[in-house]
């Protein structure tokens, strides 16, 4: 989950209630209303949230790891060892002699793992060189493996120390700002212990120490380590749970294959090899799976704050690497499936759990319910079509159909707010009608239809029929005429008038869906509104250069910083990528990539949540969000879209059919993707440096058709 004081509530489903204040606070008193004469006593201010845009961050679902770049851990901040949203260990910091290693160098390996070096001189040594290196390599699973070796002419005799301490405290309450004081320690075997109302927490070290010093917290080795010999140490951190009932979700298990095939990217930009390699990296750290279903696989929707089930964004994970293989989607959608809301008074049977989003200064929030409702019906349909197996998409489809009941349920004068409201509380208290809503209303119609006629279900002429009728209201009614030609309104009041905002959600306008044949469908707008919509999209008031702010910088309220008012989301720029390549604008498309390709490199091809909207400048690196989750999962995924989407590849495996429709500008050069699944089956396909596709390996049963 978020900081509290620095993002609004979003949901993650199983998380501990959001805390947004100590329990004992009451309401912050202001002098307003006082008696006169009579002062308030002062509101103790509320602790800052931890930043974590410099933090070294592990992550293995359930387990993550955070620390400065030194690698020590301080006991402040995020800084510890975490499972299950608790934190283990919140203190781990070495010295060699009484000193700690100077820093060298801090950097992950992978999403999982870590490595640290640091440099110490011996005392009384006249060489300025450093006779010892002190290298950490951390996993996120809690295992931290010390090494020390000895680079210089004499032998190095000094004590090690590691000292140990933790709150045991929930990533809830460390995410508000709020520090427990440390529990005691008690010697424990090879280590420590500490034990709190719910959980403890044990280290351990192999070999054992020399003597521990419960009391402080601390390990001690006495070390000699002779010229070009090293030492190390093994420590193992775990979490025991008294707590009973449900048993949490855990990672992907022991011998449980990733969902996903191994791709190989070949392009005459190495950014992008780069870019899809550490995005799936960091992607197949963030996979749960339900304790009884340990095959069903899904993605936490990000660290360290919402490091949990999100249905929006764990299903905009699936639906953007089916290029990939439908494993991924199969198990997110069975999963929800399984947390649908059932039937009952006052409720709306078939709802997917989400809470409001805030939607920045100009707009107003979006239901992440109904987003995850809507795009359940799209994933389904979509992964049909990339070649699930007919029986599981049937046994899904119930499901699918519960979803659209509640489409037809959460309409009000033909457009869709927030599904996740009772009728009557809709019509007394009519929302705003938001333009990605409905354009995610529109395809889930669609694809709704195609799969209810195919599997011999009644109502796909309805949803077409409803569809067709809503392009003609949004035509009618979402566009505001101006100087430039026009552009779409980002919502409507509940009046009927046009909500003026320049926003970057204007993006899932492009978002059209793979349909039958591997054709796009109708789009809520015209010919001559999208071209108008994509001229703005590249304009300097949406385009940073390093990808598009989600509010105009013209707006009196931008801030490049504001995550719904000007910083740039990875994914929604990946959407028009795609979105605007598919519609024929090429060049805007080529423009947007070469922004999330530049950042990419600027951020070590692990692209974070958000980052500033800030205007790209030459010799100026992006600047970090400092409450951005590292890595996110809709971020991962749509890098991995936005450079897959160049190569056109648009199946029908229900057909027996693929088109490859590539970018003709080829604004990555030559681009060769290996290890692509279709129908089931390897795919690969090169495109040109003058976009002319070949497809280079398929299945036999499938008829290709390129354009």
């Amino acid at each position: 989950m978020r900081p509290a004081q620095a993002m609004p509530a979003e949901s993650v489903v199983g998380a501990p209630p959001r805390l947004v204040g100590r329990p004992d606070q009451g309401p912050a008193a202001g002098p307003a209303g006082a008696p006169v004469g009579q002062s308030r006593p002062a509101t103790p201010p509320r602790p800052q949230p931890p930043a974590v845009h410099h933090a070294v961050i592990c992550v293995n679902a359930p387990a993550m790891a955070a620390s400065g770049p030194d690698g020590q851990l301080r006991g402040h901040g995020l800084n510890g060892f975490y499972r299950n949203g608790v934190r283990v260990l919140a203190r781990m910091e070495l010295r060699l002699g009484g000193m700690e290693p100077l820093p060298l160098q801090g950097a992950l390996t992978s999403t999982a793992e870590a490595r640290f070096l640091g440099a110490v001189r011996l005392p009384g040594d006249l060489d300025p060189d450093p006779a010892l290196t002190v290298e950490r390599l951390r996993h996120a699973d809690g295992v931290e493996t010390v090494v020390v070796r000895n680079t210089g002419p004499r032998p190095a005799r000094l004590p090690l120390e590691i000292a140990l301490g933790t709150d045991l405290g929930p990533v809830t309450e460390i995410a508000a700002g709020y520090r427990q004081p440390d529990l005691p320690g008690q010697v424990h075997s090879a280590g420590l212990r500490w034990t709190g109302p719910v959980h403890s927490a044990v280290v351990s070290a192999q070999p054992s120490p020399h003597a521990v010093l419960a009391g402080a917290g601390v390990l001690r080795w006495d070390l000699e380590i002779q010229p070009g010999a090293r030492w190390s140490v093994e420590l193992h951190t775990e979490l025991e749970s008294a707590a009973t009932g449900p048993r949490p979700p855990g990672g992907r298990g022991t011998g449980v294959p990733l969902p996903w095939s191994d791709p190989e990217v070949r392009s005459d930009d190495a950014r992008a090899a780069v870019l899809v390699s550490r995005s799936l990296d960091a992607l197949g750290g963030l996979l749960f799976a339900d304790p009884d279903r340990p095959t069903d696989l899904y993605s936490a929707s990000g660290a360290p704050w919402r490091f949990g089930l999100a249905p929006a964004d764990a299903l905009w994970a699936a639906r953007l690497t089916l290029p990939l293989g439908t494993r991924l989607a199969a198990g997110t959608l069975r999963a929800l499936a399984r947390r649908q809301q059932p039937a009952a008074p006052g409720r709306t049977e078939g709802l997917l759990p989400g809470a409001l989003r805030h939607g920045g200064p100009e707009l107003p929030p979006t239901c992440t319910a109904t987003e995850a409702t809507l795009l359940f019906v799209t994933v389904l349909a979509e992964a049909w079509r990339w070649g699930l197996p007919r029986a599981e998409v049937a046994e899904l489809l119930p499901a699918a159909e519960r979803a659209l009941a509640a489409l037809r349920e959460g309409l009000v004068d033909g457009f869709v707010t927030d599904l996740g409201r009772p009728a009557e509380e809709r019509s007394a208290h009519p929302v705003a009608a938001r333009a990605e809503v409905q354009a995610q209303a529109h395809r889930a119609a669609l694809h709704g239809a195609e799969l209810l006629e195919a599997f011999g279900r009644p109502g796909a002429e309805e949803w077409r029929g409803w569809a067709a009728a809503l392009r003609g209201r949004f035509r009618e009614r979402f566009w505001i005429d101006d100087l430039s030609g026009g552009r779409p309104a980002a919502g409507l009041a509940p009046g009927g008038q046009p909500l003026p905002a320049v926003a970057s959600s204007l993006v899932h306008l492009l978002d059209t869906g793979l349909a039958v044949d591997g054709g796009r469908h109708e789009s809520l707008l015209d010919r001559e509104q999208t071209r108008l919509l994509a001229q703005r999209l590249v304009a300097p008031e949406l385009d940073s250069g390093w990808g598009l702010r989600t509010l105009s910088a013209k707006s009196p309220r931008f801030n490049p910083l504001g995550h719904r008012g000007g910083a740039v989301r990875v994914h929604e720029t990946a959407l028009a990528v795609a979105g605007l390549a598919e519609a024929g604008h090429e060049n805007e498309a080529g423009t947007l990539l070469e922004g999330l390709l530049a950042a990419g490199a600027h951020f070590e091809g692990r692209l974070p949540e958000m980052y500033a909207g800030e205007q790209r400048t030459p010799g100026f690196p992006p600047v970090p969000h400092p409450a951005a989750c590292r890595p996110a999962a809709v971020s991962a995924a749509g890098a991995v879209h936005a450079v897959f989407s160049l190569a056109g590849v648009r199946p029908d495996a229900p057909g027996g059919r693929v088109l490859v429709r590539p970018a003709s500008t080829a604004p990555l050069g030559e681009l060769e993707l290996t290890g692509l699944r279709v129908a089931g089956e390897p795919f690969s396909v090169r495109v040109s440096r003058i976009g002319v596709a070949m497809v280079e390996e398929a299945s036999t049963d499938l008829q290709l058709v390129a354009h």
